[in-house]
């Protein structure tokens, strides 16, 4: 199983490097409601109307897992592991979903490769 984060998708839909692995791995994905609203949020500042963004990120058939109690607990238990890479909630939770399903996250944010958390990372450039 994978878990997208943000800038997996974001790296897609603009086209960018790495941006083109990223619809090969979707097949058994899931990605936090945290990074849901993240990659809404940055298609709204880009110029997308609400109902475009929504769409575009339906279209990739990812499962949305809501970030319960137990993730944001998690969520927040990473931040001393990944404050020297200045890691966001948004990064924490797609992590603390990883974690929680035994699953490889996908992400195109290198500063991860350093992380020693017992979640596999997956480097799309």
């Amino acid at each position: 199983m994978i878990v997208v984060d943000t800038s997996a998708i974001l790296a897609n839909l603009f086209q960018e490097p790495g941006g083109e692995v990223v619809l090969d791995r979707l097949s058994d994905a899931a990605i936090s409601s945290v990074n849901l609203a993240e990659i809404v949020t940055k298609l709204c500042e880009n110029g997308w109307n609400i109902a475009d963004a929504v769409a575009a990120v339906e279209i990739y058939g990812v499962k949305t897992v809501d970030f319960d109690t137990e993730l944001a607990i998690e969520a927040g238990a990473l931040r001393s592991a990944t404050s020297r890479q200045g890691l966001s909630l948004g990064d924490r939770a797609c992590l603390a979903l990883a974690r929680r399903a035994g699953a490889t996250a996908l992400t195109a944010e290198r500063r991860w490769a350093e992380l020693e958390i017992g979640v596999k990372i997956e480097l799309i450039r």
